[in-house]
């Protein structure tokens, strides 16, 4: 049965993402070998993978873009991140969009490049997922960074986000309560 998995923030093809966030390569093209071994060891053809932004960096040539976008297993979706190109955009998702509301495993999921603080279906238990961060910003029992730098250059699923989520305090009070579908607020 196929899976939905999570990523963000390969930056693949970006020599400097290396030291800026110590990641253990000597090289782009040995980081975008592990990125692609990573990602296969883990999701399999018939696999759903979300990647919440900057699949690579903005300088990348086209052409190997691509060859490294095919080379990896799964349906594949892009939440546009701020590095992502127009190259990127381009290549052949399934979908590629700024925002995504999707539910995986009987989970309600919020997707976006960038964290947020308050998030459709917050109060109900949707789960808000963001990159950008690379492991800098701390996330809340609802709201995670599924960014490579987090998971070992993996992407990840529902249940082993469940399990980081799970360690994690609750989302502290935020502004007025969200409005139901009539405009009112819920309770």
């Amino acid at each position: 049965m196929p899976r939905t998995l999570f990523t963000a923030d390969l930056h693949a093809f970006h020599a400097g993402i290396i030291p800026m966030c110590q990641r253990p390569f000597s090289n782009v093209d040995d980081m975008n070998e592990a990125l692609r071994d990573s990602w296969n060891a883990v999701a399999r053809p018939d696999d759903v993978v979300w990647v919440v932004g900057d699949f690579a960096h903005r300088v990348a040539d086209a052409r190997r873009l691509r060859t490294f976008f095919d080379s990896l297993n799964g349906e594949k979706h892009l939440v546009i991140g701020n590095h992502d190109s127009k190259d990127t955009v381009r290549l052949p998702w399934k979908s590629a969009v700024h925002v995504a509301e999707i539910a995986a495993e009987g989970q309600r999921i919020f997707l976006s490049h960038y964290a947020h603080r308050v998030w459709p279906g917050q109060r109900r238990g949707t789960w808000m997922l963001y990159g950008h961060s690379h492991g800098r910003l701390a996330g809340n029992s609802q709201s995670l960074d599924v960014g490579v730098d987090c998971w070992g250059f993996c992407p990840v699923s529902a249940p082993q986000i469940r399990e980081r989520l799970a360690e994690l305090p609750p989302p502290e009070a935020e502004g007025d309560p969200e409005p139901d579908n009539n405009g009112g607020p819920t309770p």
